[in-house]
């Protein structure tokens, strides 16, 4: 190792231990991204509500839906009995959830076979709102925080203030005749539905409009963590499939790199080791690398040759001595090939050459009585030539 290769290695460490040092020494930031990722333990994620499932459905099974809606109870349907073998409640926390209107039919099959939905959004695929009746709202004119409460008397405890990040989705437009309107936000004066029941089939659907309340945050603030407890006490005490936002087929669930890439120290660190691995490359590369000369390769002129020799004996009008060229090279082909002696061309050297060969008797014949004739023939012409070359190009074939 030379002692410039040590120099650039000594300060890239350098480097690097240098930033991972400011970054760890740094107060890292509030992350206030509204994620809503039950694996996430900032302000805006589903960390403690997930965590805090067990204890408020203590005879549940919680499983995690990494598939969409679809793909999941898709394979819990009986084509034969015509039903699900799975019964439970469907969970949803996320602001605008990646709910397609595929997925969207899934959940109204598998809540009319008497299981439950609850959704706490703030968009829907146009399927479920056509098919349950109901329509939402944005209040822009609205600012500063609002009152959640619900319409259950014995449930007026459970009212939260809440200020934050809060949505200003309510219901426009509800189905009176299946729908119930469960809670209600207030919005300066005025009062807005913003939870609903809706009955679907022999099972119901929970709408809740906003998702905000069961974050991290809304739920550590004072004693906010009744009112979602409130919520989840219209759910039956059965399996929970709650649908995750870790998905199979996330970008970065798979990759080798996503633990590097969620630290902002190690992730700066690794930037940096590969942008100065690139640049010595370029250096290093620059200084030692000799130009390569080009070399072309040898042209092949046998044909060029074969072209030029044939334009000359065609110019010259020389038949005489093209028919003796291809007769003498015909007869060393014989020899060479199948081995007969071609000096005398007789009977029994077409019939020994017709064996060999594997070609007719006739046919050759008539090649050997040719060649014989044009050999004899003083003053050949163009045309005894052509059949010359003819005869010889059908015996190679």
């Amino acid at each position: 190792m030379n002692r410039t290769l040590r120099v650039y290695i000594v300060i890239l460490v350098l480097l690097v231990v240098g930033v991972i040092a400011v970054e760890f020494s740094t107060p890292q930031p509030v992350n206030w991204k509204k994620t809503y990722n039950e694996k996430h333990k900032i302000p805006f994620g589903t960390y403690i509500f997930y965590e805090e499932l067990e204890d408020l459905f203590p005879q549940s099974e919680i499983k995690d839906i990494k598939r969409t809606p679809y793909e999941y109870f898709d394979d819990y349907y009986d084509w034969e009995d015509s039903t699900y073998y799975a019964t439970g409640t469907y969970m949803l926390i996320d602001e605008r959830p990646n709910l397609d209107n595929t997925s969207a039919q899934e959940l109204l099959d598998f809540a009319s076979f008497g299981n439950d939905i609850f959704i706490a959004a703030n968009d829907f695929p146009d399927r479920l709102k056509d098919t349950l009746g109901f329509d939402t709202k944005n209040k822009y004119s609205f600012s500063g925080k609002a009152e959640l409460t619900y319409t259950n008397p014995s449930l007026k405890s459970d009212s939260i203030s809440v200020q934050k990040e809060l949505s200003n989705i309510y219901f426009s437009k509800i189905d009176t005749a299946y729908t119930r309107v469960l809670g209600y936000q207030k919005f300066g004066d005025s009062l807005y539905a913003n939870f609903i029941k809706t009955s679907w089939g022999n099972g119901f659907f929970y709408i809740h409009l906003q998702p905000i309340v069961f974050t991290n945050y809304q739920l550590l603030k004072k004693d906010n963590k009744k009112y979602a407890e409130a919520a989840m006490s219209y759910l039956g005490d059965d399996t929970i499939y709650f649908d995750s936002r870790n998905k199979i087929n996330s970008a970065n669930s798979n990759s080798p790199l996503r633990f590097l890439l969620s630290q902002p120290a190690l992730r700066w660190a690794l930037y940096i080791t590969l942008i100065t691995v690139f640049i010595f490359m370029i250096f290093n590369a620059k200084r030692r690398q000799r130009i390569v000369n080009v070399i072309k390769p040898l042209k092949n002129t046998t044909v060029d040759f074969a072209k030029t020799i044939g334009n000359l004996y065609y110019e010259t009008k020389d038949h005489d001595n093209l028919i003796d060229k291809k007769i003498t090279y015909f007869l060393e082909y014989i020899r060479r090939v199948y081995h007969l002696d071609t000096q005398i061309l007789d009977d029994k050297f077409i019939k020994n050459l017709s064996l060999k060969s594997g070609k007719n008797e006739t046919d050759i014949k008539k090649l050997v009585n040719k060649i014989a004739y044009l050999k004899s023939k003083s003053n050949c012409n163009e045309a005894d030539l052509l059949e010359l070359n003819k005869a010889i190009e059908d015996f190679y074939k």
